[in-house]
Order: structure tokens, then sequence, then C-alpha cells
């Protein structure tokens, strides 16, 4: 079993920066954040493989960094130049099969934690 607990949400201004932090059991998997607002569906973010490989939503590209610390057993989302509609519940997720932005290929989830950002 794959314990995962999220960290670091908050509320910010559009243009901020927060750093989330998703303290795992293990990170030797491929791991990613996802996303949710109520009333839609949850979208992968940001993936990283257990080679290293990131992977990002077109919408995140060149504003959000994933990363990792394997000393540390913790993934990280860097997100920069938020926006308003970066709103939503952020999930760390974890696989040990699969590498991608579809929810439905991963095994292991977090509770979540919340962004907000205002304009």
């Amino acid at each position: 079993q794959v314990q995962l607990v999220e960290s670091g949400g908050g509320s910010v201004q559009a243009g901020g920066s927060l750093r989330l932090s998703c303290a795992a059991s293990r990170v030797d998997m491929h791991m990613a954040w996802f996303r949710q607002t109520p009333g839609k569906e949850r979208e992968g973010v940001a993936a990283l493989c257990q080679d290293g490989l990131p992977l990002y939503t077109s919408s995140v590209k060149g504003r959000f960094t994933i990363s990792r610390d394997i000393a540390e057993n913790t993934l990280y989302l860097q997100m920069n130049i938020l926006k308003p509609e970066d709103t939503a519940m952020y999930y760390c997720a974890a696989s040990t099969e699969y590498c991608g932005l579809h929810r439905s290929f991963f095994t292991y989830w977090g509770q979540g934690t919340q962004v907000t950002v205002s304009s």
C-alpha cells in the first residue's frame, strides 16, 4: 500500500506562486498531479515517470514544474504565474505500471489540497 499526503495549497492572487508537496511512502513509481473542480472531471496536470521524464498538460506548460526528492520521498509541483482557472483541489497520484495524465490508470491517491487563485 502506498500512502500519499498532499500539502502546500492555499489562496494566492493571480500571478503568484505556490509549491505543492506530496509526502509518499515511496516515490520510485510513476507519479502525477491531478486537479478537480466541482462538477468537472479530474484532469491530469503533470506526471513524472519513474525514469524522470516529465509530462504536462498544455495549459500549464512553462508555468508548472513537477519534481521529486527521492531521499525525502516527496513529490513536488511548483506552480508559477497562477491564474484563476488554476483554482481546484489538487491530488497526488501514483502508479506502478502507467505514466501519463489519464486518471483511470492510477492506483493510489491522496486526499487533496485546495488551491484558490483570485483575480
